[in-house]
C-alpha cells in the first residue's frame, strides 16, 4: 500500500481543490470553518555528519474549527509528511538521514486539538490567530523503499530490518509521540470567498522530561511555517 503514496498524495490534492469549490456554510454550518495548508517543518537535530544536515520536511494538511464564542474556537489540525530515518546504535536513537543512510521510511501524521483565539486587526477583515494545545506525531514506520530486510546498514554491521524495528520501537515508546504546540498566525481577505494566511508553530518535546534519552538539547524540537487557504463562511 505504501508504494502508492505518490499517487495517493495527488488524489488528496485533487480532493482538496474539489472541496474548496463547495460553500463552507452549506457543508459545515455557520459555526464551522475549514482550511487547507502546506507547511515546512524543521526537525531540529544535532546528530553528527551522517544525519540530515538540515531536516526541513514539507507536508500537506487541513484544519477544522468550531466557533465557541466570538473570539474563541476549537480547532482540529492534521499535517501529513514523510521522510527517511536510520537508527544510530552509537547514539541510541533514530535520526533523519539522506537516502544513502536510510533504513526506515516514516509516514507521519501530526495531529493537534488546539484552542484558538481569533482577533480582528483593523477594519479590513484581517484576523490575528493565537493558539495552543496537545499535539502528537503518529508515525507509520516501514522498511525504506528499495531496500531488502537482509540488506546491511551503511556501516555494514546490522541488517536494515533491525534498524527499522528499533526506529518503530523508539518513536512509539515512553510517549515520544506527544509534543504540545503553541503558535500564532494571520489571515487576510484575498477575495469575497477566500482568506489566505500563515501560521508559525513550535512543538515542544516534553517527553524528554521523563525519558532517559541522551539526545542533544535541540533534538525533538520542531518549528513549522504554514500557508493556509480558508473558504469564507
Amino acid at each position: 500500500m505504501l508504494s502508492n503514496i505518490p499517487r495517493l498524495k495527488l488524489a488528496v490534492i485533487i480532493l482538496i481543490f474539489i472541496l474548496m469549490l463547495l460553500p463552507v456554510n452549506a457543508v459545515f454550518g455557520d459555526f464551522f470553518d475549514w482550511s487547507v495548508k502546506g507547511s515546512l517543518f524543521l526537525f531540529a537535530a544535532d546528530n553528527g555528519p551522517r544525519a540530515d544536515a538540515l531536516p526541513v520536511i514539507g507536508s500537506l494538511g487541513f484544519s477544522l474549527s468550531w466557533q465557541i464564542v466570538d473570539s474563541l474556537r476549537i480547532e482540529f489540525s492534521e499535517d501529513i509528511y514523510y521522510t527517511n530515518y536510520e537508527f544510530n546504535k552509537e547514539l541510541g536513537f533514530p535520526m533523519a538521514c539522506g537516502n544513502e543512510n536510510r533504513s526506515a521510511f516514516v509516514l507521519g501524521f501530526i495531529t493537534s486539538v488546539q484552542a484558538v483565539g481569533a482577533f480582528p486587526v483593523g477594519t479590513n477583515g484581517i484576523m490575528l490567530r493565537v493558539f495552543g494545545g496537545p499535539a502528537a506525531d503518529f508515525r507509520v514506520v516501514t522498511l525504506a523503499f528499495g531496500l531488502h530486510p537482509d540488506d546491511l546498514d551503511s556501516a555494514n554491521e546490522n541488517n536494515v530490518h533491525e534498524h527499522t524495528s528499533a526506529v518503530l520501537n523508539y518513536f512509539w515508546s515512553k510517549g515520544r509521540w506527544f509534543m504540545p504546540v503553541l503558535g500564532t498566525g494571520m489571515d487576510f481577505p484575498a477575495t469575497e470567498n477566500y482568506l489566505i494566511g500563515f501560521d508559525l508553530r513550535v512543538f515542544f518535546p516534553i517527553y524528554k522530561l521523563w525519558t532517559d534519552d541522551k539526545t542533544p538539547m535541540i533534538d525533538g524540537w520542531r518549528f513549522g511555517v504554514s500557508f493556509r487557504i480558508t473558504p469564507r463562511s
